[in-house]
């Protein structure tokens, strides 16, 4: 008899659009510590238009699009920078579009996990902590613990996109366990 392996879909919400993001580069990190039967989709959030409600009772495609992705997802990981000591407008912006028009909240429900890393010395701090003011408010169910602002520092990542350092990457490796047994409910 085979055993069927449930696949976990998790979708990826980059608050940076800056081509050698490293938030980006996160993520792609945080993916090769995720098992195997955690499957990454790469939201694209880079080509929507400013929300606006004029729209709710006819969705543009790409905000469609979106809701799809994250409807089609078992879990959330929402990643990003701190701009100005809240998260970026880009995020926000789709966060907005995925929980419109009203009543039709594609992450309600959903677990969530939420991470950065900045080149400032407190991380992303702030940016998390607003950020989970509004994920709490559209009933996304994010992991409390453990957090984690991360700064960036000269070679965290090694050339193959891992993180290069040891003990961050243990540390990693435990957040990304904690997220996979707070999305798996393990």
């Amino acid at each position: 008899m085979t055993t069927k392996v449930m696949t976990t879909k998790v979708a990826v919400l980059v608050g940076s659009l800056r081509k050698d993001s490293y938030n980006r580069r996160l993520a792609q990190a945080l993916e090769k510590l995720a098992p195997d039967d955690f499957k990454f989709n790469f939201i694209q959030i880079d080509d929507l238009p400013l929300y606006n409600q004029d729209f709710d009772s006819d969705y543009p495609a790409v905000y469609t699009r979106l809701k799809q992705d994250i409807e089609a997802a078992d879990a959330v990981l929402l990643v990003t920078p701190e701009y100005n000591r809240s998260f970026p407008g880009v995020i926000k912006n789709a966060v907005d579009i995925a929980s419109r028009p009203w009543g039709t909240n594609s992450f309600a429900g959903k677990p969530a996990g939420l991470i950065g890393i900045s080149i400032g010395a407190i991380g992303t701090a702030v940016a998390q902590q607003h950020m989970r003011t509004v994920l709490s408010y559209l009933d996304v169910r994010t992991m409390n613990s453990p957090e984690a602002y991360l700064t960036n520092s000269e070679g965290m990542f090694d050339a193959d996109g891992a993180i290069a350092d040891a003990n961050m990457r243990q540390f990693l490796q435990g957040w990304m366990d904690n997220f996979v047994a707070w999305v798996t409910d393990k």
